[in-house]
């Protein structure tokens, strides 16, 4: 199983469908498990962190018209452009992240607090030289979208978490992640979590450094013997 599937992909596996929304992993066979989400308001889908695959369009035609394309990790630029220009929405890119704009060949729009006038916040999660990340929350729906702080991939998760901190995040996860009890979590690495979500948070912020060296040891055992 590789650890990032590369090339152009020609199929997916769909994850987090829902009334209004619905989520695909392009390369279902890699170990990263990289998620990408679109979800609709009021007939607008909005596409975040996409990797473009075969029949994607057809996907996102189920909820509505393509919107615009949102960039919530800054090292997630993925097919963002290349999803942005065949739909002929712009990039949009939380103000506060340096570079991402000039690395994208693609119209781009600055947001800040509120995904352009749709209702849905723009949360500051992680802002530093070597890494900058937004969560969007969808207030209304209870619904919270976590691009890397916290996944579902196997990498991320230890024990009997259900969700996991990111391994790089461990020792200080975002202070801001206690302030969400959603009713559902989608993220950039794996499946969401849809049934006790709030408690699945909640769980993998508190115990993330306790559990740290539990999830190291795993994942280096996985590394050496494959």
């Amino acid at each position: 199983m590789p650890m990032k599937g590369s090339g152009k992909a020609t199929e997916f596996r769909e994850i987090d469908r829902r009334d209004d929304g619905v989520g695909w992993i392009a390369f279902p066979d890699e170990t990263m498990q990289r998620a990408s989400h679109a979800f609709a308001i009021d007939g607008d889908v909005w596409v975040c962190d996409p990797i473009d695959v075969e029949g994607l369009d057809d996907l996102l035609a189920e909820f509505g018209d393509v919107a615009g394309v949102v960039i919530l990790l800054d090292r997630h630029k993925r097919d963002a452009a290349t999803v942005a220009n065949r739909h002929g929405v712009a990039v949009h890119v939380p103000d506060w992240m340096d570079g991402v704009v000039d690395e994208i060949d693609a119209p781009a729009e600055r947001i800040h607090l509120e995904l352009a006038d749709t209702g849905v916040g723009v949360h500051k999660l992680v802002d530093n030289r070597f890494w900058q990340e937004a969560a969007l929350y969808i207030e209304d729906r209870d619904e919270l979208i976590v691009p890397e702080s916290v996944g579902t991939a196997d990498y991320f998760l230890v024990g009997s978490e259900r969700l996991g901190v990111h391994p790089m995040l461990r020792m200080k996860p975002p202070k801001k992640l206690r302030r969400f009890s959603p009713d559902r979590v989608l993220v950039g690495h794996g499946a969401g979590i849809h049934d006790d979500a709030s408690k699945a948070l909640s769980d993998a912020v508190a115990g993330a450094r306790a559990r740290t060296p539990g999830l190291y040891l795993k994942n280096l055992r996985k590394l050496v013997l494959g």
